[in-house]
């Protein structure tokens, strides 16, 4: 029953393998020179100006999985829409509750602000 992961077991070892090597080898033949530029970091070529690293707002996340959320439940329209003739009245009336309950979460989430940026 296990012997048809074998395949696969073999497969990843041998990427495992393929990347520490390669990590592995590069580190032992790579150059070591070290130049003052090399160290300082820079952007497009030019130096930076202005903090290097800011602190991204909360809001972007918010909205970041807001927008996985609502994204992945209309991923559920297209089997729906697939077997359409198929599930009848029975299945129109199933996706338009569905459908409902989307519009009430999406309403709730704009009432509530979460889709102001600022």
């Amino acid at each position: 029953m296990l012997t048809e992961y074998y395949p696969i077991l073999y497969t990843v070892i041998l990427a495992i393998l393929f990347a520490g090597v390669t990590v592995f080898l590069s580190h032992i033949l790579g150059p070591r020179r070290k130049f003052k530029v090399k160290n300082e970091p820079y952007e497009c070529g030019l130096p930076s100006e202005g903090a290097q690293y800011t602190d991204t707002p909360v809001k972007f996340y918010i909205i970041a999985l807001l927008f996985l959320v609502f994204e992945l439940e209309c991923v559920f329209l297209y089997p729906w829409a697939v077997y359409y003739k198929k599930l009848g009245l029975f299945g129109f009336a199933e996706m338009l509750l569905f459908i409902l309950i989307l519009l009430i979460c999406y309403i709730y989430v704009w009432k509530k602000g979460a889709l102001e940026w600022e």
